[in-house]
């Protein structure tokens, strides 16, 4: 149970950090869900073992979907983060 909730924030702080940078180089609020989105989907999703997408999804349990939703945390925390500061008048490159 504690590595579940260790590794839960140590994969939001990564989505955090990452996206932050990503968001300040490029320019844009939230590319890094996107990039989360397309990362999850294509290896995570269609390259299981399993044959279709339901049985690909139902083959993880509740420890493979708790992180996964703390990165999508943290990736969404990163895109508000940066439009706060834009907002806010400042200015990232």
């Amino acid at each position: 149970m504690i590595q579940l909730v260790i590794v839960t924030v140590l994969l939001l702080v990564l989505f955090f950090g990452i996206g932050f940078i990503l968001n300040m180089l490029m320019k844009t609020t939230w590319f890094p869900i996107y990039g989360y989105f397309a990362v999850v989907i294509v290896f995570v999703v269609y390259w299981g073992n399993a044959g279709s997408l339901t049985d690909n999804l139902t083959e993880y349990s509740y420890a493979d979907y708790i992180p996964a939703i703390g990165g999508l945390i943290g990736a969404i925390l990163s895109g508000s983060a940066i439009k706060a500061l834009r907002t806010r008048g400042f200015k990232m490159f």
